[in-house]
C-alpha cells in the first residue's frame, strides 16, 4: 500500500481498497458502540460487512495482493 502526501495509506486495488475501508469501518464501529452511538455502530459495521463482500468477489479470480 503506497502513502499519499497527506500520509493516508493509498491502496493498490479494488480489493486493497476494500479491505482497507472493512478495516477502518470497523475500528470506527467500535469507537461508536464504546460510546453508545447505536445507530452510527450500525451503518458502520453494514459499511464493514459490504467492504468485505466486494473484497472477497474481487478477489475471486484475481490474484491481488492486499
Amino acid at each position: 500500500m503506497q502513502r499519499r502526501a497527506g500520509g493516508s495509506p493509498q491502496p493498490e486495488s479494488p480489493t486493497a481498497a476494500a479491505l482497507y475501508i472493512a478495516t477502518l469501518a470497523e475500528e470506527l464501529a467500535q469507537i461508536a458502540k464504546r460510546h453508545g452511538l447505536e445507530s452510527l455502530h450500525y451503518i458502520l459495521e453494514m459499511a464493514r460487512l459490504e467492504a468485505e463482500q466486494v473484497a472477497k468477489a474481487s478477489g475471486e479470480g484475481s490474484n491481488d495482493a492486499a
